[in-house]
């Protein structure tokens, strides 16, 4: 062992719930050593100290560090490993070589000597984000499905409960569904027993929506500022964003390669004289709807943003060829978000200015021809409009 410390040497982990399996080869690919160890801190210490036991590592190649590998990825690169993230090996290789924990291991670490996998693990903070935002996302889902259960219930309920709750929308239903004290025939009671459960579920579960919202949005703004302040991108839009960036780093050289992995990128539809193009069906779903959300809220809130759709309008363009190329668009300005430090313009001198001037919220609305709730949104940063911002500052100073 001596003699070898202080060769350089290329790690391989394959990784379970219970166990990892690590194995060691050479840099010219020779096997040298190979263990099981727990999925524990102490397994992880073990792990480590049997790598550098070997030589100097240099990289070290593991399956699933965003999952089983995830607490092993940790503390490598808490102690100052390069950790690299490898696929699984192909079909045909396995059909090959088979299959058996040292094998994969083994080949890890080749795949991490060879460059076949150079991308960097998923970043803490962006795993975080990504809890924040999933569970956010299933509670939406379980109140959707408690609301259509209500719905349904009420259509075959009997007449008497039907005629009372049918008629009642939104919370105005669930606040009064909630309230109930079931009572009647078995029938009725078994009906409004049900209803009162899932107008409880309701309610609790937005609550936990907004509680998670409310963390996910902290996390975000603190996390790229410049992403979360840009106009149309609301916490979901950016939590999604920074999910799509941070499960797919080598998809982030370029920002067409970042349009392409949005499903933003356009796609030629020509045939004949017809020169055009069209969606994109590829891509990652769930950031092609957050780039599509955006899209919307600029072209119902965004002056400059109508302007272009009126313009593209008038030249004969569709609905959907000019969301496609303000998508695109988007996908650009979020790339720079994604991958620079975007410094967002101050806004938390313009409410007391206001107030020094005694100027109330009706009266600088009226000036901009705006709703007092839009100058409310800029003063508390909630809508970032860097023009009508500095619109806005240079009113008050001249005032």
């Amino acid at each position: 062992m001596d003699n070898t410390a202080d060769q350089d040497v290329v790690g391989g982990v394959d990784s379970h719930t219970d166990t990892l399996h690590v194995a060691v080869i050479s840099d010219n690919g020779g096997h040298l050593a190979d263990a099981e160890f727990t999925t524990t801190a102490a397994g992880y210490a073990a792990a480590l100290a049997f790598l550098t036991a070997h030589g100097h590592v240099i990289a070290i190649g593991v399956e699933g560090t965003a999952s089983y590998g995830a607490g092993f990825t940790r503390a490598a690169r808490e102690a100052g490993l390069h950790v690299v993230e490898v696929n699984r090996p192909d079909r045909a290789e396995r059909r090959r070589i088979g299959k058996s924990d040292p094998i994969d291991a083994y080949a890890a670490a080749r795949a991490a000597l060879s460059g076949r996998a150079s991308s960097a693990p998923k970043d803490d903070t962006v795993a975080g984000i990504r809890a924040l935002h999933n569970a956010a996302r299933s509670a939406v889902k379980a109140r959707t499905a408690a609301l259509n259960q209500i719905g349904s219930l009420l259509i075959t309920a009997p007449d008497t409960i039907r005629a009372k709750y049918g008629r009642l929308k939104g919370t105005d239903r669930t606040d009064a569904l909630a309230r109930l004290r079931p009572a009647g025939d078995a029938v009725h009671t078994a009906v409004l027993t049900a209803l009162k459960s899932l107008a409880r579920r309701v309610k609790k579960l937005t609550v936990e929506h907004e509680t998670l919202v409310k963390a996910l949005d902290s996390v975000v703004s603190v996390h790229n500022p410049g992403l979360r302040a840009a106009h149309g991108v609301g916490p979901d839009t950016a939590a999604q964003l920074l999910v799509t960036a941070g499960g797919n780093p080598d998809r982030m050289r370029t920002e067409a390669s970042f349009a392409a992995l949005c499903g933003a990128a356009p796609v030629p539809a020509s045939s004949g004289r017809t020169n055009r193009h069209r969606l994109s069906r590829g891509g990652d779903r769930q950031a092609n709807a957050a780039l599509y959300r955006v899209a919307l809220v600029r072209m119902s809130s965004d002056s400059r943003t109508r302007e272009y759709v009126a313009r593209q309008t008038a030249a004969g363009r569709t609905k959907k060829e000019i969301i496609r190329l303000l998508k695109r668009a988007i996908a650009r300005e979020m790339f720079r978000c994604l991958t620079t430090t975007v410094t967002v313009p101050g806004i938390d001198d313009l409410r007391p200015l206001r107030r020094s001037k005694n100027i109330t919220l009706t009266a600088a609305a009226r000036h901009f021809a705006l709703w007092p709730a839009t100058i409310s949104t800029l003063e508390r940063g909630t809508r970032r409009d860097d023009d009508l911002a500095h619109a806005y500052r240079n009113w008050l100073q001249a005032v």
